[in-house]
Protein backbone atom coordinates (compact mmCIF):
# COMPACT_ATOMS: atom_id res chain seq x y z
CA UNK A 1 0.00 0.00 0.00
CA UNK A 2 1.30 3.39 -0.80
CA UNK A 3 1.06 5.42 2.60
CA UNK A 4 1.93 8.40 0.97
CA UNK A 5 -1.31 8.21 -0.99
CA UNK A 6 -3.75 6.78 1.97
CA UNK A 7 -2.49 9.67 3.91
CA UNK A 8 -3.43 12.73 1.51
CA UNK A 9 -6.67 11.02 0.30
CA UNK A 10 -7.94 9.56 3.90
CA UNK A 11 -6.75 13.54 5.10
CA UNK A 12 -8.08 15.38 2.11
CA UNK A 13 -11.69 13.72 2.00
CA UNK A 14 -12.03 14.16 5.76
CA UNK A 15 -11.54 17.57 5.75
CA UNK A 16 -13.88 18.01 2.76
CA UNK A 17 -16.82 15.73 3.77
CA UNK A 18 -16.27 17.01 7.63
CA UNK A 19 -18.06 14.69 9.52
CA UNK A 20 -18.26 16.40 12.92
CA UNK A 21 -19.93 19.16 10.46
CA UNK A 22 -22.61 17.13 8.84
CA UNK A 23 -23.63 15.36 12.31
CA UNK A 24 -25.90 18.45 13.88
CA UNK A 25 -27.43 18.80 10.27
CA UNK A 26 -28.09 15.28 10.07
CA UNK A 27 -29.92 15.43 13.55
CA UNK A 28 -31.68 18.27 12.35
CA UNK A 29 -32.48 17.28 8.68
CA UNK A 30 -33.78 13.78 10.81
CA UNK A 31 -35.22 15.33 13.89
CA UNK A 32 -39.03 13.96 13.46
CA UNK A 33 -37.74 10.28 12.04
CA UNK A 34 -37.79 7.49 14.94
CA UNK A 35 -34.46 6.03 16.52
CA UNK A 36 -34.08 3.26 13.94
CA UNK A 37 -34.95 5.38 11.19
CA UNK A 38 -32.31 7.65 11.80
CA UNK A 39 -30.09 4.88 12.20
CA UNK A 40 -31.17 3.21 8.84
CA UNK A 41 -30.70 6.82 7.27
CA UNK A 42 -27.29 7.67 8.23
CA UNK A 43 -26.17 3.64 7.10
CA UNK A 44 -27.73 4.03 3.57
CA UNK A 45 -26.39 7.69 3.37
CA UNK A 46 -22.86 6.46 4.60
CA UNK A 47 -23.27 3.77 1.67
CA UNK A 48 -24.61 5.45 -0.84
CA UNK A 49 -22.17 8.65 -0.52
CA UNK A 50 -18.92 5.96 -0.31
CA UNK A 51 -20.45 4.32 -3.85
CA UNK A 52 -20.67 7.65 -5.35
CA UNK A 53 -17.12 8.76 -4.06
CA UNK A 54 -15.33 5.70 -5.33
CA UNK A 55 -17.60 5.35 -8.36
CA UNK A 56 -16.18 9.35 -9.31
CA UNK A 57 -13.02 8.62 -8.06
CA UNK A 58 -12.77 5.52 -11.09
CA UNK A 59 -15.27 6.70 -13.71
CA UNK A 60 -15.66 10.11 -12.78
CA UNK A 61 -13.33 11.92 -15.38
CA UNK A 62 -14.84 10.13 -18.18
CA UNK A 63 -18.09 10.45 -17.44
CA UNK A 64 -17.93 14.34 -16.92
CA UNK A 65 -15.95 14.50 -20.05
CA UNK A 66 -18.65 12.69 -22.01
CA UNK A 67 -21.56 14.78 -20.51
CA UNK A 68 -19.49 17.81 -21.03
CA UNK A 69 -20.15 18.75 -17.74
CA UNK A 70 -17.34 20.34 -15.51
CA UNK A 71 -16.48 20.79 -12.30
CA UNK A 72 -17.54 23.90 -11.75
CA UNK A 73 -21.19 23.46 -13.01
CA UNK A 74 -21.43 20.38 -11.05
CA UNK A 75 -20.60 23.04 -7.85
CA UNK A 76 -23.33 25.52 -8.77
CA UNK A 77 -25.79 22.97 -8.93
CA UNK A 78 -24.94 20.94 -5.77
CA UNK A 79 -25.04 24.68 -4.37
CA UNK A 80 -28.70 25.32 -5.79
CA UNK A 81 -30.05 21.68 -4.28
CA UNK A 82 -28.63 22.66 -0.88
CA UNK A 83 -30.16 25.98 -0.60
CA UNK A 84 -33.38 24.10 -1.57
CA UNK A 85 -32.68 21.82 1.63
CA UNK A 86 -31.36 25.41 3.97
CA UNK A 87 -35.00 26.96 2.36
CA UNK A 88 -36.51 24.27 4.45
CA UNK A 89 -34.82 24.16 6.96
CA UNK A 90 -35.09 27.52 7.97
CA UNK A 91 -38.66 27.13 7.70
CA UNK A 92 -39.04 23.99 9.94
CA UNK A 93 -39.39 21.38 7.24
CA UNK A 94 -36.91 18.74 7.02
CA UNK A 95 -36.84 17.49 3.43
CA UNK A 96 -37.83 19.98 0.48
CA UNK A 97 -40.29 18.03 -2.18
CA UNK A 98 -40.74 14.62 -0.02
CA UNK A 99 -42.00 12.34 2.92
CA UNK A 100 -40.65 13.59 6.11
CA UNK A 101 -41.12 10.19 7.29
CA UNK A 102 -39.68 8.51 4.08
CA UNK A 103 -35.32 8.33 5.92
CA UNK A 104 -34.70 6.63 2.33
CA UNK A 105 -35.62 9.99 0.76
CA UNK A 106 -33.39 11.83 3.62
CA UNK A 107 -30.52 9.24 2.86
CA UNK A 108 -30.08 10.10 -0.54
CA UNK A 109 -30.58 13.49 -0.95
CA UNK A 110 -29.28 15.61 0.73
CA UNK A 111 -27.42 13.56 3.25
CA UNK A 112 -25.49 11.31 0.90
CA UNK A 113 -25.75 13.85 -1.50
CA UNK A 114 -24.67 16.70 -1.44
CA UNK A 115 -23.82 17.02 1.97
CA UNK A 116 -21.33 14.04 1.94
CA UNK A 117 -20.22 13.38 -1.20
CA UNK A 118 -20.56 17.08 -2.29
CA UNK A 119 -18.52 18.67 -5.44
CA UNK A 120 -15.52 18.99 -3.46
CA UNK A 121 -15.10 14.99 -2.38
CA UNK A 122 -16.35 14.40 -5.98
CA UNK A 123 -13.32 16.88 -7.23
CA UNK A 124 -11.16 15.76 -5.26
CA UNK A 125 -11.51 12.04 -5.53
CA UNK A 126 -11.02 12.21 -9.40
CA UNK A 127 -7.89 14.54 -8.72
CA UNK A 128 -6.27 11.63 -6.36
CA UNK A 129 -7.06 9.41 -8.28
CA UNK A 130 -4.82 10.33 -11.26
CA UNK A 131 -2.25 11.76 -9.11
CA UNK A 132 -1.56 8.24 -7.67
CA UNK A 133 -1.47 5.55 -10.65
CA UNK A 134 -0.94 1.76 -10.63
CA UNK A 135 -2.28 -0.68 -8.85
CA UNK A 136 -0.68 0.41 -5.21
CA UNK A 137 -1.65 3.82 -5.47
CA UNK A 138 -5.39 3.53 -6.53
CA UNK A 139 -5.86 0.78 -4.06
CA UNK A 140 -4.49 3.01 -1.48
CA UNK A 141 -7.39 5.73 -2.38
CA UNK A 142 -9.50 3.23 -2.31
CA UNK A 143 -9.18 2.47 0.99
CA UNK A 144 -8.70 5.99 2.23
CA UNK A 145 -12.26 6.62 0.72
CA UNK A 146 -13.51 3.87 2.47
CA UNK A 147 -11.91 5.08 5.97
CA UNK A 148 -13.28 8.12 5.55
CA UNK A 149 -16.90 7.75 4.82
CA UNK A 150 -16.73 5.67 7.59
CA UNK A 151 -15.88 7.88 10.16
CA UNK A 152 -19.10 10.13 8.72
CA UNK A 153 -20.79 6.97 9.62
CA UNK A 154 -19.69 7.10 12.92
CA UNK A 155 -20.50 10.56 13.59
CA UNK A 156 -23.72 10.45 12.25
CA UNK A 157 -24.39 7.10 14.80
CA UNK A 158 -22.89 9.34 17.72
CA UNK A 159 -25.60 12.05 16.53
CA UNK A 160 -28.73 10.14 16.33
CA UNK A 161 -27.66 8.74 19.87
CA UNK A 162 -27.41 12.24 21.47
CA UNK A 163 -30.93 13.59 19.51
CA UNK A 164 -32.70 11.06 21.61
CA UNK A 165 -31.64 12.95 24.59
CA UNK A 166 -32.66 16.05 23.06
CA UNK A 167 -36.14 17.96 23.62
CA UNK A 168 -38.12 18.52 20.45
CA UNK A 169 -38.10 22.62 20.90
CA UNK A 170 -34.03 22.08 21.20
CA UNK A 171 -34.14 20.45 17.93
CA UNK A 172 -36.39 22.63 16.49
CA UNK A 173 -34.44 25.57 17.22
CA UNK A 174 -31.40 23.65 15.49
CA UNK A 175 -32.87 23.27 12.89
CA UNK A 176 -33.26 26.56 11.81
CA UNK A 177 -29.80 27.61 12.76
CA UNK A 178 -28.14 25.05 11.08
CA UNK A 179 -30.40 25.92 7.87
CA UNK A 180 -28.87 29.12 8.19
CA UNK A 181 -25.68 27.36 8.23
CA UNK A 182 -26.29 25.29 5.20
CA UNK A 183 -27.64 28.46 3.71
CA UNK A 184 -23.89 29.49 3.28
CA UNK A 185 -22.13 26.51 2.00
CA UNK A 186 -24.84 26.61 -0.52
CA UNK A 187 -23.90 30.04 -1.53
CA UNK A 188 -20.02 29.12 -1.25
CA UNK A 189 -20.42 26.53 -3.55
CA UNK A 190 -22.13 28.43 -6.17
CA UNK A 191 -19.47 30.81 -6.09
CA UNK A 192 -16.33 28.48 -5.93
CA UNK A 193 -18.34 27.29 -8.95
CA UNK A 194 -19.03 30.50 -10.93
CA UNK A 195 -14.79 31.34 -9.58
CA UNK A 196 -13.78 27.79 -11.95
CA UNK A 197 -16.07 29.07 -14.49
CA UNK A 198 -14.03 32.08 -15.32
Amino acid sequence: MNLRAFGETFVTLFVITDPIGNAPIFVAITRNLTPKQRQRAALRAVLAAGGLILGFAVFGEVVLRYLHVSLGSLSIAGGLLLMLVALEMLRGSDFPGGDASVPEDIALVPLATPLVAGPGAIATSIVLWRAHPGFEGHISVIAAIILAVACVGVALIVAERVTRATSPAVLSFLTRVFGLLLSAIAVQLVVDGVRSLT
